[in-house]
């Protein structure tokens, strides 16, 4: 019954922090890239150019070609397309299109295009990476990159680069060379933010002790912080004298507070403190 809870309440987090991903990646999109012109590859990126050369707003290209996408990997992926990668691509398509219809952009929000860029690439980026950390998606070229995977024999992160890249040329085109640049610097910086951005949501501190009072430190680990540990019976190398190390794994908001412990329970404890971007295990992510 505990277990079933403790399932819920995670399942739950996971959806919250999708709806506010999803929730700052369509603001980014609607009110920052949009009325810019920065195509900086996706649906968006092409939203943006097709919006601009048809009567269709981008925000209703975003939904038409997400939709399809989603079409098509039922088609081609079956159930594997997912249900949190459908989730977040209706709620990205529907708040696009609410954004639409309560805020109408005719002009850029500012006369500065750069600061615009940054506020862009980050609301969408971190957004990404909150929606990817909790293993979402937000469909579009994603389905596209799952579908060349199953059936061909092409490297995917070189494909949608490729395409993504022709997306932001696009922009010279379409609009101008600065509204060009700044798309190719705005795809560029992206894959560093979200890359950073997941580093640091899913970033661990890993503890190795060396203790004479290992059974209350362990003791606190279990009961008060609700973790495991490795207890290793040691022997120092110098002193010859027998010493237990333990080995463990905490949450960076639970580091200070183990650290504070160890050193009111042993204050001649050896501590060295490491930071892990992904643990795997129980506890922490699934395999």
């Amino acid at each position: 019954m505990a277990e079933a809870k403790t399932d819920k309440k995670k399942l739950a987090a996971d959806y919250l922090v999708m709806i506010l991903g999803t929730s700052l990646m369509s603001l980014g999109v609607y009110f920052f890239k949009i009325p810019n012109g920065f195509s900086t590859g996706g649906v968006s990126g092409l939203s943006t150019l097709l919006g601009s050369l048809t009567a269709i707003s981008a925000a209703t290209w975003i939904s038409i070609f997400n939709v399809s996408l989603l079409l098509v990997g039922f088609v081609f992926l079956g159930k594997s397309t997912g249900l949190r990668t459908v989730f977040c691509t209706l709620l990205y398509t529907g708040l696009t299109q609410l954004l639409e219809f309560l805020f109408p952009m005719t002009a850029p929000l500012t006369d500065q295009p750069f600061l615009e860029l940054v506020y862009a690439m980050l609301l969408t980026s971190i957004g990404s990476a909150m929606i990817f950390f909790r293993r979402g998606s937000s469909g579009g070229t994603d389905i596209i990159a799952l579908i060349i995977k199953k059936y061909f024999k092409i490297n995917v992160g070189t494909a949608l680069l490729c395409s993504d890249a022709l997306i932001a040329l696009g922009a010279f085109w379409v609009f101008d060379v600065r509204t060009g640049l700044f798309s190719l610097l705005g795809l560029f910086s992206k894959a560093f933010i979200v890359d950073g951005v997941i580093e640091s949501l899913g970033a661990c501190k890993c503890f190795m002790i060396v203790t004479s009072k290992p059974d209350e430190i362990i003791d606190f680990i279990i009961k008060d912080m609700h973790h495991s540990a490795t207890l290793v019976e040691a022997q120092g190398a110098y002193s010859h004298h027998n010493t237990s190390m333990i080995y463990t794994v905490c949450r960076r908001i639970e580091a200070i507070r183990l650290q504070r412990e160890i050193k009111q329970v042993d204050p001649g404890a050896f501590i060295t403190i490491t930071t892990s971007s992904e643990i795997i295990g129980r506890g922490f992510r699934g395999v």
